[in-house]
């Protein structure tokens, strides 16, 4: 069961939820920014350079909260949100770690591409 914030318990965390919130671009962004910093350092929501509403910015935080990939504080007029890294490790292990290595593999793609636009 969710507590008062959304965050499910590490038992209630569905692996469904947790693909479709990756499946999308600006929450997987999220997810890998947080697993390439610490992960533990609670981090605004407004720092991830997302560039939609903000509006649209809670709309991804809420996903990602709901399906259990972050933890998020409110602060003042803000949130500060950081991985769930030990519970998703407990989980399901393994999946940060393929998370991060398809991150890795997506942006050595996208640095490629560039360099080739680049040499035409």
């Amino acid at each position: 069961m969710p507590d008062a914030e959304g965050h499910p318990a590490p038992e209630d965390m569905e692996l469904g939820k947790i693909f479709a919130a990756l499946a999308d671009p600006l929450r997987r962004k999220v997810v890998l920014t947080l697993l390439q910093e610490d992960g533990e350092t609670p981090r605004a929501c407004g720092t991830f350079g997302m560039p939609v509403a903000k509006a649209t910015r809670t709309h991804h935080f809420r996903v990602l909260r709901e399906a259990g990939l972050i933890f998020q504080v409110d602060r003042g007029n803000g949130r500060l949100s950081s991985l769930r890294r030990a519970e998703l490790d407990q989980r399901f292990p393994g999946l940060l770690d393929l998370l991060m290595h398809e991150g890795a593999r997506e942006a050595a793609k996208t640095e490629a591409n560039k360099t080739a636009a680049a040499e035409t």
